[in-house]
């Protein structure tokens, strides 16, 4: 069993498992982090970015000025941002059988995969985690293709070129493997090849193993995996989380006793407490409104925003921001809030229960209802007649490069009176905000983040005890910039086995035993014979059928009686001729019977000599040796049929015919 690392970021994981001839694809996270080394596409002109200088290296050369600008004290590269793949020269992924989708966030690269390297496996997602991931790939490819860009840089990726590049831009990783979004109609391809599951439903793969979706609880629809055989158990544990929130509680009893657990998608701040970043986020959403001023929410369409907006509902009367309104702004708005309210069998309990009362199982529905929340495809038509401020804007792309967050930032970035608040895990808040320094709106920073923390992890990992732990390497060592937190990392016996981006596992377990069937027939034949208490064995022969990876043992075919014509038979027509196997021997001889067996027959002059393997009985006067061992006996005489024979059915008489 061999396992392929073809991304390096730890929660966006894109993985490939070879076990028992299948070739299984683990989640194809985009790694969008490339982004930022972009300028950020606004959707209207922005002159002071149009204005920017283009870079020149420090010997004069000019030949990147097109390429790259230089915009508050860094780089940037002027062209369509473009996004980190998972490798692809790794092994050949035409030979993916199949790829199982942990969460929304996670097939992001679905369709570079599919439709980009001669795909022609099936894709397993739920039904919640195709349709919000359709939505925030729609998302991203409108709003990547409603700003064209003229040129596309190229250049500055020459490794010539490249090495003379200032920082941080020069320490970009895999920039070769970087590549443009796809199209819409690469979307729609890829999610045809999409096979809908549920939770807890086993799906046969090639009669070699089983896969099982179990319940992450991250988000709606997120899916932890069962990957098994008769024998051997693998679970996939990505993107899960134990606090109850709007998902499905985590399915944790069926990750017991596997044989390996590759652990990924944990959460990436792991110092903060979410609920605390939720009170955070709302006392300063209120204190900007209070002051006058407006706040901007960099978001994903779907996730994070239900939990900020429920909050919120609970929150702004008692605030009194019951007169505040509340603006989504996306491509897919409407879509994400009305597929959240659809999907109740994938909700937890307490949101199930509503949709039976009836009531709409999240708040949002009543905040659109009263007006108080105002959803957008976009910044223009209808959202330029509606807009009033002071407002709260929940809009995208959370990286700041692309989306309507874009002119937000350019609207209201000269006010002190105006915050942003960053509730996405994502991307480094800092590096997002680089191109547009200086900044004068206030600049909060509230992760929320769900998924397992280490502690968490520890605990999980005592009661679902794997036999092997398999993780990415940042999660065996503390944070770099917290080197000594060795509380912030996985701590488990034996160690964790790591992996790095373009590596290669061999997983630390091997297959011992397969499962055959025996048809009635044959299993009817069968004389058991007890060779110890409670242990009986019989010999069995058969022929052995092997088809799509399960085994039959039927019976030997009976010899059909000769034509009496001589007409010629075809080779083709005979059937090979099977002959009654020799019975098999077991058990030990034990010396010392044997011996007064020996004197019983007439024979006294023998020796007995022990030997590492076990003895030479030496019958001296018929110059004749009998060597017993443990898993055989030879009889050793010359030209004497009558005493060999007489021999061997002494040794015979110990022993149990099979």
């Amino acid at each position: 069993m061999k396992l392929y690392c073809l991304s390096g970021h730890p929660t966006l994981p894109c993985n490939i498992l070879k076990y028992k001839s299948t070739t299984i694809m683990l989640d194809c996270g985009l790694d969008m982090t490339s982004a930022l080394h972009f300028l950020p596409l606004p959707l209207v002109h922005s002159p002071r970015l149009s204005k920017l200088p283009g870079w020149i290296s420090k010997d004069g050369n000019s030949m990147l000025e097109k390429e790259l600008k230089d915009c508050a004290g860094r780089v940037f590269v002027d062209s369509v941002p473009e996004f980190c793949l998972p490798e692809t020269e790794l092994l050949d992924l035409s030979t993916v059988d199949v790829i199982l989708i942990s969460n929304y966030h996670c097939m992001m690269a679905l369709p570079y995969i599919t439709e980009r390297t001669g795909f022609t496996g099936t894709v397993y997602a739920t039904e919640p985690t195709m349709q919000i991931g359709r939505l925030l790939m729609e998302e991203l490819v409108s709003f990547m293709e409603r700003v064209p860009k003229p040129q596309s840089a190229t250049l500055w990726k020459n490794q010539e070129m490249f090495r003379h590049l200032p920082a941080p831009l020069k320490d970009a990783v895999e920039v070769l493997t970087w590549k443009r979004c796809y199209t819409m109609s690469e979307v729609n391809l890829a999610l045809s090849k999409v096979q809908l599951v549920g939770y807890s439903q086993k799906i046969e793969l090639f009669g070699a193993v089983q896969i099982t979706p179990l319940s992450s609880g991250y988000c709606l629809g997120s899916s932890n995996w069962i990957i098994q055989s008769h024998y051997e158990k693998v679970a996939y544990v990505s993107g899960s989380s134990l606090l109850t929130t709007h998902p499905q509680p985590m399915e944790q009893t069926s990750l017991k006793n596997s044989d390996v657990l590759i652990l990924t998608g944990l959460t990436q701040i792991p110092t903060a407490n979410p609920d605390g970043m939720l009170g955070e986020f709302c006392s300063n959403l209120a204190v900007t409104i209070r002051s006058g001023g407006n706040v901007l929410v960099p978001c994903y369409p779907s996730g994070v925003i239900y939990d900020l907006l429920e909050c919120l509902y609970q929150y702004i009367d008692s605030a009194g921001l019951s007169s505040v309104p509340f603006y989504f702004i996306s491509p897919v708005a409407n879509s994400s809030l009305e597929f959240s309210q659809i999907f109740a069998e994938w909700l937890c309990h307490n949101k199930q229960s509503k949709v039976y009362l009836p009531e709409p199982p999240f708040p949002h529905a009543e905040l659109i209802q009263t007006n108080k929340l105002k959803h957008y495809p976009s910044i223009h038509g209808d959202f330029s007649n509606d807009f009033r401020q002071p407002c709260v804007v929940f809009t995208g792309h959370p990286s700041l490069r692309f989306g309507d967050v874009v002119h937000f930032l350019e609207l209201w970035g000269k006010s002190s009176l105006n915050t942003i608040i960053f509730t996405e895990p994502d991307f480094s808040y800092l590096e997002a905000l680089a191109p547009y320094q200086p900044l004068s709106m206030k600049c909060v920073y509230c992760p929320i983040d769900t998924r397992l923390n280490f502690i968490q992890v520890s605990k999980l990992l005592k009661e679902v005890q794997p036999l092997h732990v398999v993780c990415p390497d940042q999660y065996t060592q503390p944070p770099p910039t917290q080197s000594h937190r060795t509380d912030l990392m996985i701590d488990c016996q034996p160690s964790p086995m790591a992996y790095r981006r373009a590596e290669v596992l061999t997983l630390p377990f091997k297959r011992r035993y397969e499962k055959i069937e025996l048809m009635p027939d044959l299993a009817e034949s069968l004389i058991p014979s007890e060779i110890k208490p409670g242990i009986s064995m019989a010999t069995v022969s058969a022929v052995l059928q092997t088809k799509d990876n399960k085994h039959i043992l039927r019976s030997l075919p009976k010899p059909v009686p000769q034509p009496t014509g001589k007409k010629r038979k075809r080779l083709n027509d005979e059937i090979p001729e099977f002959k009654p196997p020799k019975p098999l021997l077991c058990g030990s001889i034990t010396i010392e019977q044997f011996v007064q067996s020996l004197e019983k027959q007439g024979i006294t002059d023998v020796k007995v000599e022990d030997t590492p393997e076990g003895h030479i009985v030496h019958l001296q006067s018929e110059d004749t040796l009998i060597q017993i061992e443990e898993d055989s006996t030879h009889i050793i005489c010359d030209n004497n049929e009558p005493l060999r024979t007489k021999l061997r059915d002494l040794v015979l008489k110990f022993l149990q015919k099979l």
